[in-house]
């Protein structure tokens, strides 16, 4: 049982770290395009899903600014969820009809 452990732990961050990969925006991925980062992880064991987390995976944001970004992020999806989306929905543009 103890053999198999480095390859249970290889295979279970090569998975996590696959998925993690792929779920990923194209543009919030570092360093490489994404497809190129699946390769590796998929291809090189250890040596990709390592590198992965390093230097591929998005920067978490923390801290003041981030917060604020969150915030101005929120109320811009607000402001477009109110929005009227045609013609149709907009009342002002019905009343000039």
């Amino acid at each position: 049982m103890l053999r198999f452990l480095p390859v249970l732990l290889s295979l279970a961050l090569t998975v996590y770290c696959a998925v993690d990969a792929i779920q990923t925006e194209e543009s919030a991925v570092r360093n490489l395009p994404k497809m190129a980062w699946v390769m590796l992880i998929v291809l090189v064991p250890i040596v990709g899903p390592v590198s992965w987390l390093l230097a591929g995976r998005p920067a978490k944001q923390s801290g003041p600014i981030a917060e604020q970004r969150r915030r101005w992020e929120a109320q811009q999806r607000d402001r477009d969820a109110r929005r009227p989306r045609g013609p149709d929905d907009d009342p002002d543009f019905l009343k000039g009809l």
